[in-house]
């Protein structure tokens, strides 16, 4: 059960993180759409190979929130930026 709330509060998180990096637009912005749509296909994939197999909710949670964790980290990162010189 609490992986399952954590994996709310944690997506919830990673929602906002992208949706502050899609509100910016740009090259970013885009990658950023293109690459939450084929992580989310490939999840699900991923889920319901693993739930014909046998394993168990909690273990599909698991994997949910290591994905969930690695986005946050990346989206977090502060990166800086190249101004042109004049």
């Amino acid at each position: 059960m609490w992986n399952w709330m954590m994996l709310g509060l944690e997506s919830n998180r990673v929602i906002g993180l992208r949706i502050a990096k899609l509100m910016r637009g740009g090259k970013a912005a885009q990658r950023e759409a293109h690459r939450m749509v084929s992580e989310k296909m490939l999840a699900a994939a991923k889920a319901s190979t693993s739930l014909m197999a046998g394993a168990s909710g909690d273990k599909i949670v698991e994997q949910y929130r290591r994905k969930v964790a690695a986005n946050a980290k990346r989206l977090s990162r502060k990166r800086s930026r190249k101004r042109k010189s004049r």
